[in-house]
């Protein structure tokens, strides 16, 4: 069974990408996209204290690479 993604807001999110090298590169409107050296690039909807939907949130990881264990000791 896989581990199940935690319930946060789009603030909780950058943190963590921002720990993992992530910086902001441009936002579009309501979205912010995050960009790392290696080119990886992730876009967040940002809407205040709105708990990101889990298929969302398991894009923003796909698109980072990151596993659902690292983002957490990242959290």
């Amino acid at each position: 069974m896989s581990e199940r993604l935690p319930r946060i807001i789009a603030a909780d999110a950058i943190r963590a990408l921002e720990k993992a090298g992530f910086s902001l590169a441009r936002q579009s409107g309501k979205h912010k996209i995050y960009k790392n050296r290696e080119g990886k690039r992730a876009t967040i909807p940002h809407h205040l204290n709105k708990i990101l939907h889990p298929e969302v949130l398991k894009n923003i990881l796909e698109d980072a690479d990151l596993t659902i264990e690292k983002f957490k000791e990242l959290m």
